[in-house]
């Protein structure tokens, strides 16, 4: 890595049409993107962390919020994610990008440092690392980094309305153009489609406060292995949201990915038959 400087972005707004202002709700009477930061903030490795939001005026509270905790923010397209990210790259004169969006609260640190680390082990082998594609942490533990120059040649090259959208589709769709690196569990298990730690609905918001309720009190950086150990004693946490288990923006995109199996859809419908 050398002298390489890391740069975290959470891309955030309070536009949603399924749960507006959801990264802003509070739980334990702190907005849950600050709960987020602070833990992505716990990482070992030096990084700058900033806030991505848009220009639109109701994105002025994601503002507000972030540097009343003293996050710094960069603001930009609401739509074009793919261009947001880079503007900011480009402002913050970063080397290495990683995106880590803000309905992920539950995000275990030690995840993030473990991508980083696998991938400054191989340094100068890959040009972008992730460890979703293919998944096998539960959702809501998303961590994907890039080189600038890769995230350079994706911004010009991208044409495609949800490569645009949702940032690096265009990475994982051409793994001819660019080396490619996906960090898995190393527990062997395979909880992506099963286990749902992201924030996009109601019960979504009410799982992620009873996880804060049970756990953050006497462990504030609580891991993914305590997570798990809570809902094995408390199934009831764990079936708040799981009829939402494998609810996902590429669903409706497998038409046009090339490298999403068709099998996670039809996993998504095997969990919905059993819960």
């Amino acid at each position: 890595m050398g002298n390489s400087k890391l740069l975290i972005l959470v891309q955030a707004r309070t536009g949603s049409s399924r749960f507006p202002n959801k990264v802003l709700k509070p739980v334990l009477d702190k907005p849950i993107l600050i709960h987020q930061l602070e833990r992505i903030q716990s990482i070992q490795r030096k990084a700058e962390i900033v806030v991505i939001t848009s220009l639109e005026p109701e994105d002025d509270a994601i503002v507000e919020i972030s540097k009343k905790y003293g996050f710094n923010v960069f603001r930009g397209s609401l739509n074009d994610l793919l261009d947001r990210h880079y503007q900011a790259a480009k402002a913050y004169d970063a080397d290495w990008i990683v995106k880590i969006p803000s309905d992920c609260p539950l995000i275990d640190p030690q995840i993030i440092d473990e991508v980083f680390d696998y991938c400054f082990l191989h340094e100068g082998e890959f040009d972008f690392v992730s460890n979703l594609h293919p998944a096998t942490y539960p959702d809501g533990n998303d961590v994907e980094m890039m080189t600038f120059s890769a995230l350079e040649k994706a911004w010009k090259e991208a044409k495609r309305s949800f490569e645009r959208e949702h940032t690096t589709p265009y990475f994982w769709e051409n793994p001819s153009l660019f080396s490619i690196g996906n960090w898995e569990w190393k527990s062997g298990l395979k909880y992506d489609m099963s286990h749902r730690f992201t924030l996009d609905y109601p019960e979504d918001l009410t799982f992620i406060d009873q996880v804060y309720q049970h756990l953050y009190f006497s462990k504030p950086l609580f891991g993914l292995d305590d997570i798990l150990s809570l809902l094995q004693a408390h199934p009831e946490i764990y079936q708040i949201n799981s009829s939402y288990a494998g609810v996902n923006w590429y669903r409706n995109h497998l038409h046009e990915l090339r490298t999403i199996g068709v099998e996670q859809t039809n996993m998504y419908h095997e969990i919905r038959k059993t819960n």
